[in-house]
Protein backbone atom coordinates (compact mmCIF):
# COMPACT_ATOMS: atom_id res chain seq x y z
CA UNK A 1 0.00 0.00 0.00
CA UNK A 2 1.51 3.67 -1.25
CA UNK A 3 2.05 6.22 1.30
CA UNK A 4 -0.48 8.27 0.05
CA UNK A 5 -2.85 5.27 -0.02
CA UNK A 6 -2.56 5.20 3.71
CA UNK A 7 -3.31 8.72 4.61
CA UNK A 8 -6.19 8.75 2.61
CA UNK A 9 -7.31 5.79 4.21
CA UNK A 10 -6.72 7.10 7.78
CA UNK A 11 -7.64 10.20 7.13
CA UNK A 12 -11.39 8.76 5.96
CA UNK A 13 -11.57 6.10 9.10
CA UNK A 14 -10.62 9.12 11.35
CA UNK A 15 -13.13 12.01 9.31
CA UNK A 16 -15.78 9.38 9.96
CA UNK A 17 -15.48 8.32 13.82
CA UNK A 18 -15.26 11.97 14.87
CA UNK A 19 -18.25 12.94 12.78
CA UNK A 20 -20.41 10.35 14.51
CA UNK A 21 -19.25 11.09 17.55
CA UNK A 22 -20.25 14.24 17.07
CA UNK A 23 -23.10 13.70 15.83
CA UNK A 24 -24.23 11.19 18.27
CA UNK A 25 -23.78 12.44 22.37
CA UNK A 26 -24.19 8.57 23.51
CA UNK A 27 -21.68 7.56 21.79
CA UNK A 28 -19.64 5.07 24.57
CA UNK A 29 -16.12 3.92 25.08
CA UNK A 30 -16.97 0.59 24.36
CA UNK A 31 -18.71 1.33 20.62
CA UNK A 32 -15.60 3.19 19.81
CA UNK A 33 -13.77 0.03 20.72
CA UNK A 34 -16.07 -2.23 18.82
CA UNK A 35 -15.71 0.68 15.74
CA UNK A 36 -11.73 0.25 15.58
CA UNK A 37 -12.00 -3.55 16.13
CA UNK A 38 -14.21 -3.56 13.09
CA UNK A 39 -11.51 -1.13 10.92
CA UNK A 40 -8.94 -3.59 11.97
CA UNK A 41 -10.87 -6.57 10.63
CA UNK A 42 -11.76 -4.46 7.39
CA UNK A 43 -7.80 -3.57 6.89
CA UNK A 44 -6.89 -7.29 7.41
CA UNK A 45 -9.20 -7.87 4.06
CA UNK A 46 -7.14 -5.37 1.85
CA UNK A 47 -5.57 -6.89 -1.05
CA UNK A 48 -2.60 -4.28 -1.27
CA UNK A 49 -1.84 -4.87 -4.86
CA UNK A 50 -5.95 -4.27 -5.68
CA UNK A 51 -6.70 -0.70 -5.87
CA UNK A 52 -10.78 -1.34 -5.82
CA UNK A 53 -10.22 -3.31 -2.45
CA UNK A 54 -8.45 -0.36 -0.17
CA UNK A 55 -11.43 1.51 -2.04
CA UNK A 56 -14.29 -1.16 -1.14
CA UNK A 57 -12.18 -0.54 2.43
CA UNK A 58 -12.68 3.24 2.44
CA UNK A 59 -16.40 3.31 1.48
CA UNK A 60 -16.95 0.24 4.80
CA UNK A 61 -16.24 2.74 7.29
CA UNK A 62 -19.49 4.63 6.22
CA UNK A 63 -21.75 1.62 6.97
CA UNK A 64 -20.14 0.14 10.17
CA UNK A 65 -20.46 3.11 12.97
CA UNK A 66 -24.42 3.58 12.33
CA UNK A 67 -25.12 1.13 15.48
CA UNK A 68 -23.61 3.83 17.44
CA UNK A 69 -26.30 5.12 20.37
CA UNK A 70 -29.15 2.24 19.07
CA UNK A 71 -28.85 1.37 22.71
CA UNK A 72 -29.97 4.67 24.13
CA UNK A 73 -32.36 5.74 21.18
CA UNK A 74 -33.94 2.67 22.30
CA UNK A 75 -34.31 3.35 25.89
CA UNK A 76 -35.48 6.50 25.03
CA UNK A 77 -38.55 4.99 22.63
CA UNK A 78 -39.54 2.50 25.35
CA UNK A 79 -40.07 5.49 27.70
CA UNK A 80 -41.91 7.41 25.45
CA UNK A 81 -44.30 4.33 24.63
CA UNK A 82 -44.64 3.99 27.98
CA UNK A 83 -45.60 7.42 28.45
CA UNK A 84 -48.01 6.93 25.74
CA UNK A 85 -49.49 4.17 27.50
CA UNK A 86 -50.13 5.74 31.04
CA UNK A 87 -51.77 8.98 29.21
CA UNK A 88 -54.60 6.56 27.32
CA UNK A 89 -54.86 5.16 30.95
CA UNK A 90 -55.05 8.58 32.41
CA UNK A 91 -57.99 9.77 29.54
CA UNK A 92 -59.91 6.08 30.01
CA UNK A 93 -60.05 7.34 34.05
CA UNK A 94 -60.90 10.48 33.12
CA UNK A 95 -63.49 9.04 30.85
CA UNK A 96 -64.94 6.59 33.33
CA UNK A 97 -64.88 9.49 35.84
CA UNK A 98 -66.59 11.70 33.60
CA UNK A 99 -69.87 8.75 32.55
CA UNK A 100 -69.62 8.12 36.48
CA UNK A 101 -70.72 12.00 36.82
CA UNK A 102 -73.66 11.91 34.27
CA UNK A 103 -74.94 8.97 36.17
CA UNK A 104 -74.92 9.90 39.35
CA UNK A 105 -72.95 7.12 40.69
CA UNK A 106 -69.00 8.13 41.65
CA UNK A 107 -67.36 5.55 42.48
CA UNK A 108 -64.69 7.31 44.77
CA UNK A 109 -62.48 4.55 46.08
CA UNK A 110 -62.16 2.90 42.50
CA UNK A 111 -60.93 6.57 40.56
CA UNK A 112 -58.78 7.25 43.82
CA UNK A 113 -57.08 4.12 43.28
CA UNK A 114 -56.76 4.35 39.62
CA UNK A 115 -55.52 7.90 39.99
CA UNK A 116 -53.00 6.32 42.71
CA UNK A 117 -51.79 4.05 40.00
CA UNK A 118 -51.10 6.34 37.49
CA UNK A 119 -49.05 9.10 39.68
CA UNK A 120 -46.78 6.04 40.32
CA UNK A 121 -46.45 5.02 37.06
CA UNK A 122 -45.63 7.98 35.89
CA UNK A 123 -42.99 8.80 38.79
CA UNK A 124 -41.50 5.09 37.90
CA UNK A 125 -40.68 6.27 34.28
CA UNK A 126 -39.86 9.83 35.17
CA UNK A 127 -37.25 8.26 37.51
CA UNK A 128 -36.13 5.57 35.07
CA UNK A 129 -35.83 8.62 32.03
CA UNK A 130 -33.73 10.73 34.65
CA UNK A 131 -31.21 7.73 35.15
CA UNK A 132 -31.09 7.95 31.39
CA UNK A 133 -30.35 11.62 30.98
CA UNK A 134 -27.49 11.41 33.20
CA UNK A 135 -25.97 8.04 32.25
CA UNK A 136 -25.69 10.23 28.84
CA UNK A 137 -24.49 13.19 30.82
CA UNK A 138 -21.75 10.82 31.87
CA UNK A 139 -20.81 9.45 29.02
CA UNK A 140 -20.95 12.42 27.21
CA UNK A 141 -18.58 14.72 29.86
CA UNK A 142 -15.97 11.61 29.72
CA UNK A 143 -16.59 11.73 26.03
CA UNK A 144 -15.93 15.75 25.76
CA UNK A 145 -12.70 15.66 28.13
CA UNK A 146 -10.44 13.18 26.07
CA UNK A 147 -11.76 14.89 22.41
CA UNK A 148 -9.85 17.58 20.32
CA UNK A 149 -13.44 18.93 19.26
CA UNK A 150 -15.74 21.45 20.85
CA UNK A 151 -19.08 20.02 20.16
CA UNK A 152 -21.15 22.91 19.36
CA UNK A 153 -18.60 24.83 16.39
CA UNK A 154 -17.23 21.60 15.45
CA UNK A 155 -13.52 23.42 15.23
CA UNK A 156 -10.96 22.11 17.73
CA UNK A 157 -10.89 22.63 21.72
CA UNK A 158 -8.56 24.03 23.86
CA UNK A 159 -7.22 20.67 24.84
CA UNK A 160 -6.21 20.20 21.06
CA UNK A 161 -4.48 23.62 20.80
CA UNK A 162 -2.34 23.02 23.80
CA UNK A 163 -0.91 19.85 22.28
CA UNK A 164 -0.59 21.55 18.96
CA UNK A 165 1.47 24.56 20.91
CA UNK A 166 3.51 22.78 22.79
CA UNK A 167 4.70 21.02 19.66
CA UNK A 168 5.74 23.96 17.76
CA UNK A 169 7.19 25.34 20.63
CA UNK A 170 8.91 22.14 21.40
CA UNK A 171 10.71 22.63 17.54
CA UNK A 172 11.79 26.16 18.20
CA UNK A 173 13.01 26.98 14.97
CA UNK A 174 10.41 26.10 12.72
CA UNK A 175 11.70 27.17 8.75
CA UNK A 176 8.18 28.97 8.46
CA UNK A 177 6.49 32.34 9.44
CA UNK A 178 3.52 31.29 11.59
CA UNK A 179 1.07 33.91 13.24
CA UNK A 180 -1.20 33.02 16.16
CA UNK A 181 -4.17 35.33 16.26
CA UNK A 182 -6.99 35.62 18.77
CA UNK A 183 -10.49 36.36 17.65
CA UNK A 184 -12.95 38.07 20.61
CA UNK A 185 -16.65 38.57 19.61
CA UNK A 186 -17.57 42.50 20.70
CA UNK A 187 -20.21 42.54 23.18
CA UNK A 188 -21.24 38.70 23.46
CA UNK A 189 -22.36 39.14 26.45
CA UNK A 190 -25.15 41.62 25.63
CA UNK A 191 -26.60 39.18 22.93
CA UNK A 192 -26.90 36.62 25.66
CA UNK A 193 -28.77 38.71 27.78
CA UNK A 194 -31.30 40.38 25.72
CA UNK A 195 -32.14 37.47 23.30
CA UNK A 196 -30.76 34.12 25.74
CA UNK A 197 -28.12 31.44 25.13
CA UNK A 198 -29.57 29.80 22.17
CA UNK A 199 -29.17 33.26 20.32
CA UNK A 200 -25.46 33.27 21.70
CA UNK A 201 -24.52 29.69 20.53
CA UNK A 202 -25.90 30.86 16.91
CA UNK A 203 -23.77 33.16 16.71
CA UNK A 204 -20.69 31.14 17.73
CA UNK A 205 -21.73 28.68 14.80
CA UNK A 206 -22.26 31.39 12.64
CA UNK A 207 -18.61 32.62 13.31
CA UNK A 208 -17.13 29.52 13.13
CA UNK A 209 -18.50 28.76 9.54
CA UNK A 210 -17.44 32.00 8.66
CA UNK A 211 -13.63 31.10 10.02
CA UNK A 212 -14.24 27.71 8.42
CA UNK A 213 -14.81 29.04 5.11
CA UNK A 214 -12.73 32.14 5.04
CA UNK A 215 -9.30 30.72 6.38
CA UNK A 216 -6.71 27.77 4.31
CA UNK A 217 -6.90 24.41 4.30
CA UNK A 218 -3.63 24.53 6.36
CA UNK A 219 -4.51 27.02 9.10
CA UNK A 220 -5.78 25.66 12.66
CA UNK A 221 -8.81 26.74 14.29
CA UNK A 222 -9.54 26.51 17.88
CA UNK A 223 -12.16 27.39 20.11
CA UNK A 224 -10.04 28.80 23.26
CA UNK A 225 -13.12 29.64 25.08
CA UNK A 226 -16.56 31.52 25.41
CA UNK A 227 -16.50 33.75 22.55
CA UNK A 228 -12.96 33.34 21.54
CA UNK A 229 -11.24 31.59 18.70
CA UNK A 230 -7.43 31.37 18.97
CA UNK A 231 -6.59 30.76 14.76
CA UNK A 232 -2.84 29.06 13.99
CA UNK A 233 -1.97 30.69 10.30
CA UNK A 234 1.00 28.79 9.01
CA UNK A 235 3.36 29.39 5.93
CA UNK A 236 2.36 33.54 6.14
CA UNK A 237 3.88 36.74 6.58
CA UNK A 238 2.23 39.35 8.64
CA UNK A 239 1.26 41.68 5.83
CA UNK A 240 -0.55 38.70 3.91
CA UNK A 241 -2.01 37.78 7.44
CA UNK A 242 -3.40 41.27 8.03
CA UNK A 243 -5.26 40.79 4.96
CA UNK A 244 -7.02 37.80 5.98
CA UNK A 245 -7.73 39.22 9.01
CA UNK A 246 -9.25 42.50 7.66
CA UNK A 247 -11.48 40.43 5.11
CA UNK A 248 -12.70 38.22 7.69
CA UNK A 249 -13.55 41.11 9.73
CA UNK A 250 -15.72 42.40 7.01
CA UNK A 251 -17.35 39.11 6.72
CA UNK A 252 -18.71 39.08 9.82
CA UNK A 253 -19.49 42.71 10.33
CA UNK A 254 -21.50 42.65 6.96
CA UNK A 255 -23.76 39.62 7.85
CA UNK A 256 -26.81 40.19 9.74
CA UNK A 257 -28.25 37.59 11.35
CA UNK A 258 -31.86 37.05 12.32
CA UNK A 259 -33.18 35.38 15.22
CA UNK A 260 -37.24 34.85 16.12
CA UNK A 261 -37.34 37.80 13.82
CA UNK A 262 -34.88 40.29 15.23
CA UNK A 263 -31.57 41.54 13.51
CA UNK A 264 -28.38 40.36 15.52
CA UNK A 265 -25.82 42.30 14.27
CA UNK A 266 -22.47 40.94 15.17
CA UNK A 267 -18.50 42.42 15.29
CA UNK A 268 -15.00 41.24 16.29
CA UNK A 269 -11.93 41.94 17.89
CA UNK A 270 -9.22 40.58 16.69
CA UNK A 271 -5.16 40.57 18.42
CA UNK A 272 -2.37 38.83 16.52
CA UNK A 273 1.47 38.20 17.05
CA UNK A 274 4.43 36.30 14.85
CA UNK A 275 5.66 32.89 16.15
CA UNK A 276 9.16 33.19 18.35
CA UNK A 277 12.06 30.58 18.31
CA UNK A 278 12.35 31.27 22.07
CA UNK A 279 8.44 31.26 22.59
CA UNK A 280 6.24 29.40 24.77
CA UNK A 281 2.67 28.76 24.57
CA UNK A 282 2.48 31.10 27.29
CA UNK A 283 4.39 33.88 25.61
CA UNK A 284 2.88 33.67 21.90
CA UNK A 285 -0.52 33.84 23.73
CA UNK A 286 0.30 36.58 26.26
CA UNK A 287 1.47 38.98 22.99
CA UNK A 288 -1.54 38.02 20.92
CA UNK A 289 -3.83 39.32 24.04
CA UNK A 290 -2.36 42.01 24.36
CA UNK A 291 -3.32 43.16 20.99
CA UNK A 292 -6.58 42.15 21.33
CA UNK A 293 -7.11 44.39 24.25
CA UNK A 294 -5.77 47.21 21.87
CA UNK A 295 -8.70 46.83 19.09
CA UNK A 296 -10.78 46.52 22.21
CA UNK A 297 -9.88 49.80 23.85
CA UNK A 298 -9.40 51.42 20.86
CA UNK A 299 -13.06 50.81 19.11
CA UNK A 300 -13.37 47.11 18.68
CA UNK A 301 -14.39 45.67 15.42
CA UNK A 302 -10.38 46.00 14.10
CA UNK A 303 -7.44 44.23 14.38
CA UNK A 304 -4.14 45.45 16.31
CA UNK A 305 0.01 43.17 15.91
CA UNK A 306 2.12 42.76 19.10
Amino acid sequence: MQKEDIKSFITRMYENLLEQIETHDETTKEQIINYLQDVENIILTINENDKTSLNKAQSSFINIYKEIADESLSSYQTTNDRFAELSQMQAETMETTIDACNNSEIDIATISKKFALIHNLVADEVAKANSIIATLTKQVEELESTSNMDALTQVFNRRALTTYLDEICSNQNIPYELQLVIIDLDDFKLINDKFGHVAGDKVLIFISNVLRKTLREGDKIFRYGGEEFIIILNRIDQKNSRSIMNRLLHIISSNELIYKGESLRVTASVGATQYRSDDTPDTIISRADKALYRSKHNGKNQMSWE
